[in-house]
């Protein structure tokens, strides 16, 4: 029997958990383009919202790939609510050109993604937000304060575990209705934000 593909794909890409930053922390900020539509976000173009979703994504992970429908799910039903999402990518394009901002783009929409998805080609926010890893999740409030980080849910590629989106959801609707956010936080896991060489 050979190695499972994933298993090898873990192997070759090392896998890798959120660093799961403090709580309260004030969210850093930011000016960087969005592929889609060619224009700049800074953090104030999210300031008005009842909670901002602020997601490290990539175009060709698989973990990335695994929640990518329900990410789009998601984002739908809550930017409803008022909550408000971007999505960032800090992969070095120079090694891996399919993460570039043209590629970006057409997987944007390819995907349907119904927020920005910014290039962070210095990679200085991934740095801010300690990102680590592709998906990295990442919830402020309506002031901007962090009030959760790390996973989507439990599900993984391989595991057999349905998507259901359950603990960003959790934590928006305790958001949305006031409530304090469950202190009880998992980290995100997938692939290693692939860093420029120092």
């Amino acid at each position: 029997m050979g190695i499972p593909i994933l298993h090898l794909y873990n192997i070759i890409m090392a896998y890798t958990e959120s660093k799961m930053l403090d709580l309260g922390l004030k969210a850093p900020d930011f000016k960087l383009p969005d592929t889609i539509s060619g224009k700049h976000f800074q953090l104030a173009d999210f300031s008005n919202a009842k909670a901002t979703v602020i997601m490290f994504l990539c175009n060709h992970c698989p973990y990335v790939i695994h929640v990518n429908g329900e990410i789009v799910n998601l984002a739908k039903e809550y930017q409803a609510r008022g909550v408000k999402f971007v999505g960032i990518s800090s992969n070095d394009a120079e090694k891996y050109p399919q993460d570039g901002p043209d590629k970006m783009k057409e997987h944007a929409l390819a995907v349907g993604y119904p927020f920005p998805y910014l290039y962070d080609e210095s990679q200085e926010v991934a740095r801010a937000y300690d990102a680590a890893c592709t998906p990295d999740f990442y919830v402020f409030d309506a002031e901007m304060y962090l009030v959760y980080r790390g996973r989507l849910d439990g599900s993984r590629p391989g595991n057999s575990l349905p998507l259901s989106g359950a603990d960003l959801r959790a934590a928006l609707d305790a958001v949305l209705s006031g409530q304090p956010v469950s202190d009880i936080q998992y980290p995100s896991g997938g692939c290693n934000i692939k860093w420029k060489a120092a």
